[in-house]
């Protein structure tokens, strides 16, 4: 499959150089996330009635999952609400390109640099979460105090560095938009090589330096593109483009493999792991201590969480590394672990679409009543208020968890093949790939077990 330019086509070109539409989404998105607060606060304690539980935890994170992250990658960046007002306030405007804006607008240190501090906001966010997804003002206390953090961030440090290094949703997305079916990137290299104003990363007349302090011409990977359009406005020499491409282009990248993604991709499989097992799974006592935070039963299931996705899965899956190292002569088991955890990408990603379809389709006839009386106060605004709760397809959903789980696994034998293929023989490759390959099989057979069985 080659590229094809989508931006070239003039409805499209025009919705993305217009500022509007992307705020119009977002003043939108910033007013339901405002309400998600004020529910969480003042509305209903019970989860399922509460605009807040019900609206972030299962309509949101339903269509992120299961449409949004998957097809358009880091488009929900783009119209998060969650850095809206920060951004504003630093600007100094909103829809022109310019204005006289707040903030002290210093650099983030380089020591925090990297998506270490979101991977920790991940796993913190883990380790309370039966709590969070269940008690309305806890999940409003949460929006808020991710609202005001991005706020502060905005008016210390420049452009986006909220989203770029602590937001915990930004890092998965960013992990997995490797996957997906689009892209921006500069059109021509040498066009950019040779123009002087670096205007698509430093901002002009038309709009902003890139927010996300990256330079379109060493755009190789999604996962630090926030697909906010900047550049694509900034560009003087219409060398900016929006592009279709073949899924999964991203992972055969070498020139930005990093540690600290390779442990995202997997924290992102054991907390699919985890929540498939505690939430949808027969572990109905685990989930009791779980919520439970504060008492001697808690600290032991949070130091289970933490042994999990910090300790267990990571070394197992080092040790699949390192067999494959010794079977095939590798040289580097640092290097080999960073580069093979990229078939995990793939594998992480089933695996969240796989627990989400059992999630959400079971749920998803909370949200009629919601709408219908958002702080769970006996309203009936568009006559949906008694609209009863009722599975959906639950007798499909488990063929199609299992075909999604067989995709990702394939993928990510496809996936390790070819990166172990990148520096060793096809018989070498093979051998390094083949461990990995294995425990990508007994992660999805444990899935399976968890989610269908």
């Amino acid at each position: 499959m080659t590229r094809l330019e989508i931006t070239r086509w003039p409805i499209v070109r025009s919705l993305l150089i217009h500022r509007w539409p992307q705020v119009l989404i977002t003043s939108i998105g910033l007013a339901v996330f405002l309400l998600a607060i004020v529910a969480g606060l003042l509305g209903t304690p019970v989860g399922n009635r509460n605009f807040s539980i019900v609206i972030v935890w299962i309509l949101w994170w339903g269509l992120l999952m299961l449409l949004a992250v998957p097809a358009f990658g880091r488009a929900w960046c783009s119209v998060c609400p969650i850095p809206a007002p920060g951004e504003w306030l630093q600007r100094g405007a909103i829809l022109r390109p310019q204005g006289k804006g707040l903030g002290l607008n210093l650099r983030w240190p380089r020591r925090l640099r990297g998506i270490w501090l979101q991977n920790a906001a991940f796993v913190l966010l883990c380790v309370f979460s039966l709590v969070i997804l269940t008690n309305p003002a806890l999940t409003g206390l949460v929006l808020a105090g991710f609202l005001l953090l991005a706020l502060l961030t905005s008016l210390t440090f420049e452009r986006r560095s909220f989203c770029r290094y602590l937001c915990p949703v930004g890092g998965f997305i960013g992990l997995y938009s490797q996957l997906a079916p689009i892209e921006l990137r500069v059109k021509d290299p040498a066009v950019c090589a040779s123009h002087s104003v670096k205007s698509c990363y430093l901002g002009s007349d038309a709009g902003y330096g890139c927010p996300w302090l990256v330079y379109p011409l060493t755009l190789r990977k999604n996962n630090s593109c926030g697909l906010c359009m900047e550049c694509l406005r900034t560009c003087t020499e219409d060398n900016i483009v929006l592009q279709l491409r073949p899924p999964g282009a991203d992972l055969g990248e070498t020139s930005s493999r990093r540690m600290d993604e390779a442990f995202k991709s997997l924290i992102m499989l054991g907390s699919a792991l985890l929540y498939s097992g505690v939430m949808l799974g027969t572990w109905g006592p685990v989930k009791l201590v779980g919520s439970r935070v504060g008492t001697a039963a808690w600290f032991g299931y949070a130091g289970g969480v933490l042994g999990m996705l910090l300790i267990v899965l990571p070394g197992f899956f080092l040790l699949a590394v390192a067999v494959g190292k010794w079977w095939s002569s590798a040289t580097s088991l640092r290097r080999t672990f960073i580069a093979q955890a990229t078939a995990l990408v793939p594998l992480g990603l089933s695996a969240w679409v796989a627990f989400s379809l059992a999630f959400v389709f079971a749920s998803a006839s909370y949200v009629f009543p919601i709408l219908s009386d958002p702080l769970g106060l006996g309203w009936n605004l568009l006559g949906t208020g008694a609209f009863p709760w009722q599975p959906y397809g639950m007798q499909i959903v488990p063929y199609m968890q299992i075909g999604v789980l067989l995709v990702g696994l394939i993928w990510a034998c496809r996936t390790s093949r070819q990166i172990a293929g990148e520096e060793l023989a096809p018989g070498a490759a093979l051998r390094l790939a083949a461990p990995v390959s294995a425990f990508s099989l007994a992660v999805t057979l444990g899935l399976i077990g968890l989610l269908v069985a």
